[in-house]
């Protein structure tokens, strides 16, 4: 690639980096909107994954991963892998759905807030990875904000949680297949998609069902595929050609949004909740530090091992 060429595919992931992290940001306001028509949450994370499955398999022949798609359906080990990730991914989905359909968006809000720095928990716990001192304080001062957050909502802040938790872990198994994000998604919507299209059936069998009901909900019903697809393969693609430390400040605009969200639209935010998230912010300015540092030494490294002329 020419030196002249770089800058321009840098802003070019910048910017496909800025608009997915903004998709995950307002992605709570389409959800809202469907539910206002009447779709549950698990109504709408069962279209999410029926037109979901199809936009996945578009992007991943657009990137052509044919071969790969038709690799991993032969490799039991890899299908196995997809299975876990499979679940921790739809449970996600569900909880998150369903959270901020009622009211809870700061709790998600939150549970995304934590959730980079139980990847950075888990990767010294599970892949021996090293955290200095930055990390250990990023991790203590979440701790104490999730505490703050217990005492604030009277119990174990289980939404948060649990959101930090299936998609801390959805990246930790996705850690260990060898397929790219389009080809991963694809084969994770067409595992769930017999029960999906079951249960759509059974709903609209009872006339409990929404997807004809309107055709503003069928259009939002079938945004909900795009909706999950889209944001994805952009962090695939932007997530390969910027820095860490450019990654790691991009993936607290979404909950930043989810937050101000649930803010403006009238939640509960008491000083225990200010609390809460004045530790989460400080756990995030300190995990963004040391980020920075390790990308800056990264970089160092690169430049003086780079050979001369």
């Amino acid at each position: 690639m020419s030196s002249s060429s770089e800058p321009g595919e840098a802003r070019l992931a910048l910017t496909a980096g800025i608009t997915c992290y903004l998709i995950w940001g307002f992605v709570p306001l389409a959800f809202q909107a469907i539910n206002a028509l009447g779709a549950s949450s698990w109504e709408i994370v069962a279209h999410r994954i029926v037109w979901g499955a199809p936009t996945a398999l578009i992007l991943a022949l657009v990137a052509r991963q044919g071969r790969q798609i038709l690799a991993v359906l032969r490799n039991p080990r890899t299908l196995a892998w997809l299975t876990l990730s499979t679940v921790l991914i739809a449970s996600n989905w569900g909880v998150y759905i369903w959270s901020v359909t009622s009211g809870r968006v700061l709790e998600g809000s939150f549970g995304y807030y934590v959730t980079p720095l139980v990847n950075m928990a888990s990767g010294a716990l599970i892949f021996r990875e090293r955290i200095d001192r930055t990390g250990v304080a990023a991790m203590a001062l979440a701790a104490v904000g999730v505490l703050f957050q217990g005492l604030a909502l009277g119990h174990l802040p289980l939404i948060s949680l649990t959101l930090a938790l299936s998609f801390g872990g959805y990246g930790i198994v996705r850690k260990q297949v060898q397929a790219d994000a389009q080809t991963g998604l694809f084969i994770e919507c067409l595992m769930l998609l017999v029960p999906a299209l079951v249960f759509i059936g059974w709903l609209e069998s009872r006339g409990a069902g929404h997807f004809v009901s309107s055709p503003a909900s069928t259009i939002w019903l079938i945004a909900a595929g795009p909706i999950t697809a889209l944001p994805l393969a952009l962090f695939s693609w932007c997530a390969r050609r910027l820095p860490l430390s450019t990654m790691a400040f991009l993936q607290f605009i979404g909950p930043t949004i989810g937050f101000a969200i649930g803010v403006s639209q009238g939640e509960p935010f008491t000083a225990l909740h200010a609390t809460s998230f004045g530790f989460i912010w400080a756990g995030a300015a300190v995990f963004l530090v040391g980020a920075w540092r390790r990308s800056r030494a990264i970089r160092a490294a690169v430049a003086e091992t780079a050979p001369a002329g």
